[in-house]
Formats: structure tokens, sequence, C-alpha cells
């Protein structure tokens, strides 16, 4: 699904599934396995072919902010299923799948300074095509199975762990975490996630491995 073909088949599919209505992609996995890099390809492909017709959408801007994690004893966990407001999102899906206004404003999480900015991003009504991203869209529990009915196409991308365990040390190298930090950050948080992700999601339409 990383090559050109096989974006083209899920642009092609999501297209027809937008013909007549708007339409909401899912595309899920776990921390590190490639949703972000996946759903701006898809929305950069459909937008070249028909340009404005797609948007995106990502889970991270319903992080919790540190305002509630801190006193709840959640921080350490950010990221974990827990800490994002469901509700919140489960709400800007059914106003983006009704389409009655004008734009939708959605908040969109900057990683830099760890604070989701509300209203960052407004997706008109003429966008046909919504490509929504995040680990926990698929997960089979209370209250995130309540998103399921809401995707018209659902994704999933698998990724062997220990690949992910080399991308996650990338990244967090990247902001330049200690040798300890980067532990605790993968196996106390990134990668339990990940196993969350993969044991417990409901089926995808599509699955997407990484090519060999």
């Amino acid at each position: 699904m990383s090559n050109d073909r096989g974006l083209g088949d899920l642009a092609r599919r999501l297209t027809d599934l937008g013909e007549t209505r708007r339409a909401i992609c899912a595309i899920a996995g776990a921390p590190g396995s490639g949703k972000s890099t996946l759903a701006e390809r898809l929305v950069e492909r459909l937008n070249q072919d028909t340009p404005g017709i797609a948007a995106l959408l990502p889970m991270d801007g319903y992080h919790f902010d540190d305002l509630h994690l801190v006193p709840a004893g959640l921080r350490p966990r950010k990221g974990a299923p827990e800490t994002f407001d469901v509700g919140g999102l489960r709400h800007i899906l059914m106003r983006l799948r009704a389409n009655e206004e004008d734009a939708v404003a959605v908040p969109v999480f900057d990683r830099d300074i760890e604070i989701a900015r509300a209203g960052a991003r407004l997706i008109p009504s003429s966008v046909r095509l919504i490509v929504c991203e995040g680990n926990y869209l698929l997960l089979d529990r209370a209250p995130w199975n309540t998103l399921r009915p809401l995707f018209d196409l659902t994704v999933m991308i698998e990724v062997p762990e220990e690949e992910l365990r080399r991308r996650l040390t990338r990244r967090w190298e990247g902001y330049r975490l200690t040798p300890e930090e980067i532990a605790w950050k993968l196996d106390g948080n990134d990668l339990p996630n990940g196993r969350a992700v993969m044991a417990d999601s409901a089926p995808a339409d599509v699955v997407v491995r990484p090519e060999a």
C-alpha cells in the first residue's frame, strides 16, 4: 500500500464512496506505524485529482490537556486510550457527516508544545472526503467503539513491533530525550499502546503492511 498503485487504489475506493455524499475514511495503527504519513499522502493524492475534495482530521487534536491529565495522574500515560476526548471527536465526526454547516473547525495537536490548538483548521462544506487518522479509531472497546459506525472506509496499518521500536526510538531521539526517557516512552507507553491497538481493534476494510 505504500507504493503509488496501492495509494491510487485506496484513493479510488474512497472517491467512489463519496460520489453522492460526504465520506469519511479512518486510518488506524500503532504509534510509529505511519498513519500520519499515509493519511497526508492520501489527502494529497485525492486533491491532485480534484483540488479541494479532501481534508485531514487528526485524532491527536483530541488529546486531553495537561491541566486535566496532571491532576488525574495520567500525564505519564499521555497518548494512551484514556487520555483522549472521544466524545469530542465523535461529535465532530457527526457534524462532518451531516455537512450542514458552511465549515467545521477542528483542533490540531502541536507536538512541539504538547498542546492541542482548538479551531486550528477549518473543513468547508465543499470537502467531500475526510481522512481521519489515529491510533484508536478502530478500538473495539467503549467509548471508542462508538466511532466505527461513522466511518465509510477503514484502514489498519500493521507493522512488526521491532520496526515500531526502531522508528519510535528515532522519533524520540529527535526530541533530544535521554536513553532512560526513551526507554520509558517505548516500554512504558508507546509499545503497550501499540499492542492494544493490534489486539483490540475491530477488523478493517483494508489492511496495510510494509513492503518487504
